[in-house]
């Protein structure tokens, strides 16, 4: 027990203070990472994460498409697919009897690269 409070006592400041300059500078700023918060739940499911990344390899893709690429029924990508689009990562376009999803913009498509990147040269 002594030595799991010695590591987490490690992992603290010896003493309690701040830089009063420093929070009250970065303070007001945090409130702009409230609405991100949404983007990394929708892309923590691994199947969704999955959907993204495949729509970083192809502009669009249709429902049936993303089913046999994550090896699913059409229902289960479409309902991950409504989920990524609600949340206002992928868009959504009917040609026909056919729905394409794609990602809603580069933004996405970059953070989708990004953590791909990162946890490859983690390897």
């Amino acid at each position: 027990m002594n030595e799991q409070v010695n590591r987490v006592q490690s992992d603290m400041c010896d003493v309690e203070c701040y830089n009063e300059e420093v929070v009250q500078k970065i303070q007001p700023q945090i409130q702009r990472v409230n609405g991100v918060a949404f983007i990394f739940k929708a892309l923590s499911d691994p199947t969704r994460l999955k959907i993204a990344y495949a729509l970083t390899l192809e502009k669009e893709l249709c429902v049936c498409d993303v089913a046999n690429i994550i090896g699913s029924s059409n229902a289960t990508a479409s309902h991950h697919l409504r989920t990524l689009k609600k949340m206002n990562i992928a868009t959504i376009r009917r040609e026909g009897k056919r729905i394409f999803y794609a990602l809603a913009d580069e933004h996405i498509h970059q953070l989708v690269n990004i953590a791909l990147t990162h946890a490859e040269e983690g390897s």
